[in-house]
């Protein structure tokens, strides 16, 4: 983890760059994932997509298939990553808290100016949740994926029970990982969620804004200075010039 507040740039980390390349590899990966998906499915051709410069090869079945797997490896593999890497480091900011639920319906209560936010921590209540949700998500896509897999490689005997479930959780999954994707865009893209698109790109947003939203994740980069304590010279100072002036002095004869 490289989080840290750069003063002089009015910038505060919130990602280190192996988040930033594991972000990126699930985010691309994914959306091969997705397209690759949907042009297996009889439609590339039918909505002109083989007409884009570069999709010519879009209705072909094959083609998307393996595009798809290559895909899955890289996803499946980044998302491993993503799960060792933050485990290893004990980073838990993006497991859902008690209370998230009724804290996300406040916040998106004040998108139409009911209330105030409260101060968050690095992640918002509704990231949080969000997080739990696509990894079920994609947790039920990569089972299945697996299953269909093995069956087109491996077993193509395989149980017709288990194929006709394993393909209609798997396109019901992926119907809801576009609504996950498209809804992430679109989280994003609030007014007050922008300043979050540097870190995206850079790792870094900008201080102030943080200050300003994030008050609970700053205090535990940057904890409130301590009252300077006194030194015990400086304490026992006072007391010992007054035990002095009370102490008898030496006697001296006439």
């Amino acid at each position: 983890m490289s989080e840290r507040i750069i003063r002089e740039k009015n910038r505060v980390v919130r990602h280190g760059w192996v988040e930033l390349a594991g972000h990126w590899t699930i985010a691309l990966s994914g959306l091969a994932l997705l397209l690759s998906g949907l042009f297996e499915l009889p439609m590339a051709a039918r909505f002109k997509i083989t007409a884009i410069p570069g999709f010519g090869w879009s209705s072909d079945f094959i083609i998307a298939l393996y595009i798809h797997y290559i895909a899955s490896v890289v996803f499946i593999a980044a998302a491993f990553f993503h799960l060792a890497y933050h485990g290893l480091l004990n980073d838990r900011g993006l497991l859902p808290k008690k209370g998230d639920l009724k804290a996300s319906i406040d916040v998106i209560k004040t998108f139409f100016g009911m209330g105030e936010e409260p101060p968050f921590d690095k992640y918002l209540p509704e990231q949080r949740l969000a997080y739990l949700g696509t990894a079920v998500v994609i947790g039920v896509l990569v089972l299945t994926g697996l299953i269909k897999t093995y069956k087109n490689v491996y077993a193509p005997d395989l149980s017709h029970t288990m194929v006709f479930w394993a393909t209609t959780l798997h396109n019901l999954f992926f119907v809801l990982f576009i609504l996950v994707f498209v809804g992430h865009i679109g989280a994003i893209l609030l007014k007050p969620n922008r300043p979050m698109i540097r870190g995206i790109f850079t790792g870094a947003v900008r201080l102030d804004y943080a200050k300003h939203r994030h008050p609970l994740w700053l205090a535990v980069l940057e904890p409130p200075a301590l009252p300077p304590s006194k030194s015990p010279d400086a304490a026992e100072a006072p007391m010992a010039a007054h035990t002095a002036e009370s102490s008898p002095g030496k006697y001296h004869s006439p």
